[in-house]
């Protein structure tokens, strides 16, 4: 028989109807997903699955954190349980391979953070985490690489000349849309102080992590009231259409992730007056 340890996905508030719902659900390791405890006494409780102990001791979780097909497929694994348990409840998400060594162990943590996680739970209650990206559009080349140089005949420029115009217009172009993109953050942040709970920050997305053409200028999460969802998005968009140059993407909704600070963890970087 294989040795198991419990991963742990989220503490949440149990709901009724919530065990039908994970009936099916895949959880990381393709493991069922069950609640500790199971009851709905009115504290929290956690979700977790029964995962081979080989894959998940600190030394074998190290190896594999550095391999990315295994870490995509636990990820994947782990959000979509997560987005299960946020369609019928306020779950806090808790990190990537959490994992005990029992459910005894699970219950033993649930009781001694009772306080902070129903802390937590409450203030997340009826809010949903909405990102907006903000991309800064790169300027049409001034020729294609395979065109060849030639002067306007109406301006008389040589073929250089005529090349280094085009080029300080390019320039000029990225300018504006970096101005317009300062704008467009002014006007998101705005409209956050207004709509949303919390506010976070993240790192711009590059190489890789980087999606779609431009430069990502602006990288945030806001914490929305379920009912405020439609018209954020709206509010947005309409705020960012006259500028040019910049592309803004809103997305959600999420579990919130950005704003589940785990009992004794650091928080992430906040601000509640972006």
């Amino acid at each position: 028989m294989t040795e198991t340890v419990a991963y742990a996905y989220a503490a949440l508030f149990p709901v009724e109807g919530l065990g039908t719902a994970l009936r099916g659900v895949a959880g990381v390791a393709g493991a069922p997903v069950r609640l500790v405890p199971a009851d709905s006494g009115g504290t929290p409780a956690a979700a977790v699955s029964s995962v081979p102990a080989q894959d998940f001791r600190e030394d074998a979780l190290r190896r594999h954190l550095e391999h990315l097909d295994w870490l995509e497929t636990v990820a994947r694994a782990h959000h979509n349980v997560i987005e299960v348990l946020a369609a019928h409840t306020t779950v806090l998400p808790l990190r990537l391979a959490t994992v005990y060594l029992d459910d005894e162990r699970v219950e033993a943590m649930l009781r001694e953070q009772t306080d902070a996680f129903s802390r937590a739970l409450r203030r997340l209650a009826g809010h949903l985490e909405w990102g907006v990206k903000i991309y800064v559009e790169p300027p049409p080349d001034p020729r294609p690489t395979d065109a060849p140089v030639a002067a306007g005949p109406a301006d008389g420029l040589s073929p250089g000349r005529a090349y280094l115009r085009a080029r300080r217009s390019q320039r000029h172009l990225r300018d504006e849309s970096y101005r317009a993109a300062r704008e467009a953050a002014e006007r998101v942040a705005e409209i956050g102080r207004t709509m949303a709970a919390d506010h976070a920050r993240h790192r711009v997305q590059q190489g890789e992590l980087a999606v779609g053409a431009g430069e990502n200028v602006v990288n945030d999460a806001y914490l929305l009231p379920r009912e405020a969802a439609a018209e954020f998005r709206s509010r947005i968009l309409d705020a960012v259409r006259d500028l040019p140059g910049v592309r803004v993407d809103v997305t959600g909704p999420w579990a919130p992730y950005s704003f589940a600070v785990p009992p004794g963890a650091q928080p992430p970087a906040t601000d509640r007056t972006p």
